[in-house]
């Protein structure tokens, strides 16, 4: 199927990119591998909301509704993304999995695994820093008599009532599961490896986003002495809980690394309150439950992998080597050289404000760029 431009996910990136192409006058064929727009976000667990407030996590040319709270839940994000597509006249062609991305002369082509191809000028991946959960092995997990799961499965706590659970990871996810358990009636418990950047998602009413944009206009070393005051003053001490503080800020360590700190609604508070045990890593697993890196062996019921995930492109360009960051994200927007015209949207985790508000800039940048390859095209 010959095509201006395709768009491989359906998701916020890639919705973004197509709405502001279709903003434009330009229509983009959509594939999405999910049976539903959005569906990274159809699975995410319940309770989960933004922690980015709503005037910078729309997407371009398409406000939140005025009823929706500063922090959108789920579902209404889910809503949000539905009407947005609606808006654009967009229709994305769902179940479709792209299989390669190859040249073919000066155009590209993408393969489907049904069988379904596009020839293109340009293609738009958009399909998630989160795509692929990133699963370690354990050592003895073989053994281990309970229930082991990845956080991707992970919907609601009604399953480990009166369960008790481990959750191995304190990033965003780990730190709000483990929260969502002991609020519903779970013994919860996180496994805390390293050091933890945390800080409120509010401070004195603020919202912790808006300070961090406005701390991005200053010199690095200026905003990263600020960063870490905040951090200091606002959340207590944790390490006589077991978590330490890393040297480097918040900031710094969003900057460099694309590591978001701990946004917290709730889990220190348990953790001082004695509701979220804190243990150290996992050395092995038991029949019964965890040896920890310390020496201490518990029982668990489950174990809840809070452990990332990967966004795993490169495989899609079996003829040359995308140019990627650390995590294997891309490292370029635009692609150059051998990637001219292929354009990555929703990758770079190291922008201040989050990458909802990334997204919206990148999807309008792309869609300028894409909207003058359109035009200068040969016909």
């Amino acid at each position: 199927m010959d095509a201006q431009v395709l768009v491989i996910g359906a998701g916020p990136a890639g919705l973004a990119v197509a709405g502001s192409l279709a903003h434009r006058g330009v229509r983009a064929e959509i594939v999405e591998r999910g049976e539903a727009l959005g569906t990274s976000w159809r699975n995410h667990y319940e309770r989960l909301h933004l922690h980015t407030v709503k005037q910078y996590s729309a997407l371009p040319h398409f406000p939140f509704p005025k009823h929706y709270p500063r922090y959108v839940s789920r579902s209404q994000f889910v809503e949000y993304l539905e009407a947005y597509a609606r808006a654009f006249g967009l229709r994305p062609r769902f179940g479709e999995e792209v299989e390669a991305i190859t040249r073919d002369g000066a155009r590209w082509l993408t393969r489907c695994a049904s069988g379904l191809s596009f020839l293109t000028g340009c293609v738009v991946l958009a399909t998630g820093a989160n795509r692929f959960p990133n699963r370690p092995t354990l050592p003895g997990e073989e053994d281990y008599g309970g229930r082991l799961l990845h956080s991707a499965s992970y919907r609601d706590a009604q399953p480990f009532a009166g369960q008790r659970v481990l959750v191995v990871g304190m990033g965003n996810t780990g730190a709000e599961i483990a929260l969502d358990l002991v609020q519903h009636g779970a013994r919860a418990a996180l496994s805390v490896r390293s050091p933890v950047n945390i800080v409120p998602r509010d401070v004195l009413g603020r919202p912790t986003q808006l300070t961090a944009i406005a701390l991005s206009y200053l010199p690095d070393s200026v905003a990263d002495r600020i960063s870490t005051t905040v951090r200091r003053l606002a959340v207590p001490d944790l390490r006589p809980y077991g978590i330490e503080v890393p040297a480097m800020s918040p900031l710094r360590q969003l900057r460099e690394h694309g590591r978001t700190p701990v946004i917290d609604v709730g889990t220190v508070a348990s953790i001082r309150k004695g509701e979220i045990d804190v243990r150290p890593g996992i050395a092995a697993m038991t029949r019964d439950g965890v040896r920890f890196a310390d020496g201490r062996e518990e029982a668990f019921d489950a174990v809840i992998l809070a452990t990332g995930y990967r966004a795993d492109v490169a495989r899609l360009f079996p003829q040359a080597q995308v140019p990627v960051r650390d995590k294997g994200l891309p490292a370029e927007i635009a692609g150059t050289g051998p990637f001219a015209g292929v354009y990555f949207v929703g990758y770079d985790l190291r922008q201040t404000g989050g990458l909802l508000r990334s997204i919206g800039k990148q999807a309008l940048q792309v869609a300028e760029s894409v909207v003058e390859r359109v035009a200068t095209a040969p016909a």
